[in-house]
C-alpha cells in the first residue's frame, strides 16, 4: 500500500493512503507521480480550492439522494469519509504553514 507524506517544519507529517494523496494533488493542480512542493504564497488558494472541491462532492451527493428517492429507487451510498473529512487536517497544516511562511513538501 503505498502513501503520500506530506511534511514541513511547521507541523507533523501528514500521511495519507495513496488514492485520498492523489485525489487531493488532483485537486490542487499538483503533479501526482513525483515529488512536489507547495508555497505558502500558494496556500490560500489551495485551502480555497479543497473546501471548494469538498462542497461540490456533498452537493453532487445530495442531489443523487434526492433524484433516487424522487424517482423511488434505492439511495446510494457514499464513502464513510468525505473529502471534507478527509481534507480537513490537510487545511489546518496548511494553514499553520501559510501564517509561518513555510513550504509543504511532498514525495522527498
Amino acid at each position: 500500500m503505498s502513501l503520500y507524506r506530506f511534511k514541513s517544519r511547521e507541523t507533523g507529517d501528514l500521511v495519507m493512503l495513496q488514492a485520498n494523496g492523489k485525489r487531493i494533488l488532483e485537486i490542487l493542480g499538483k503533479d501526482v507521480a513525483g515529488p512536489g512542493i507547495l508555497r505558502p504564497e500558494e496556500m490560500p488558494g489551495a485551502i480555497a480550492a479543497l473546501r471548494a472541491a469538498a462542497q461540490a462532492e456533498e452537493e453532487a451527493q445530495e442531489k443523487m439522494k434526492d433524484e433516487a428517492l424522487a424517482n423511488g429507487e434505492p439511495v446510494p451510498q457514499f464513502d464513510a469519509v468525505s473529502l471534507r473529512m478527509r481534507a480537513a487536517p490537510l487545511i489546518e497544516m496548511l494553514q499553520r504553514c501559510s501564517k509561518a511562511e513555510v513550504e509543504v513538501v511532498w514525495g522527498v
